[in-house]
């Protein structure tokens, strides 16, 4: 298992805004654009983001010693390995956020919110990429992450995921309803080995239940089929 932490994110106004349903940024008011970027440098001041990435391979085929098997590789049949990652920035943030809703500040929090949610799908996608680096030096392709509630990953393997990634290592625990909390938190499964199939966000809003509604969606195609 492995676990790193002090992981620099980049946060752009682009994906910030996106992020709470605003991805005409040339329609975004000025007051809400401020306002946004004085909450960035928050973050930034009070370091209320507290990156932590934790991971774990294992053979598709191995019950670790949990008696647990994963079977979300139906996406990516011809993996010899399986990542079990998870991510988090931490509860500060949601701390405040918190806050703001309290003392009758609903904008700033919800603003912040937005932030808190790019901050994760960034560092969610350093995680993929410091998987694809650990792959590539064993002469193998990492595929495009899988959620639990995604295609192919059903929301009943999140314990099981979480558990040999040991998200507990990062401050990472599920709730009864097996909702990761800090909610700042995602858990994702990646397949390792030769032609492996990769997908783009769009393509994955493409095939969400909530397509026709979610205010996030980036756009939509059919997920991509395996290499040949």
């Amino acid at each position: 298992m492995t676990i790193i932490r002090d992981i620099p994110l980049s946060l752009t106004m682009e994906h910030i805004l996106r992020r709470q349903g605003m991805a005409n940024i040339s329609a975004v008011s000025p007051k809400i654009l401020a306002l946004s970027r004085e909450l960035i440098d928050e973050v930034g001041t009070l370091q209320s983001l507290d990156p932590a990435i934790a991971y774990e391979f294992c053979p598709v085929n191995e019950i670790n010693d949990r008696g647990e098997r994963l079977h979300g590789q139906k996406r990516f049949p011809f993996a010899s390995e399986l990542a079990a990652i998870a991510c988090t920035i931490g509860s500060q943030l949601e701390r405040k956020v918190t806050d703001y809703f309290a003392h009758d500040e609903p904008l700033r929090g919800v603003l912040l919110d937005g932030i808190g949610s790019a901050a994760v799908d960034i560092l969610a996608q350093e995680a993929c990429r410091m998987i694809g680096v650990v792959a590539g030096s064993q002469g193998n392709e990492s595929s495009s992450p899988l959620s639990p509630g995604m295609p192919g990953l059903p929301l009943s393997e999140q314990r099981a995921l979480c558990r040999i990634a040991q998200a507990e290592k990062i401050g990472v625990h599920l709730s009864e309803s097996a909702m990761m909390m800090p909610r700042k938190s995602i858990s994702m499964l990646v397949g390792i080995g030769p032609k492996m199939p990769t997908w783009t966000k769009a393509q994955v809003c493409s095939e969400c239940v909530l397509n026709k509604t979610c205010r996030y969606k980036i756009g939509s195609s059919r997920l991509a089929e395996n290499k040949k």
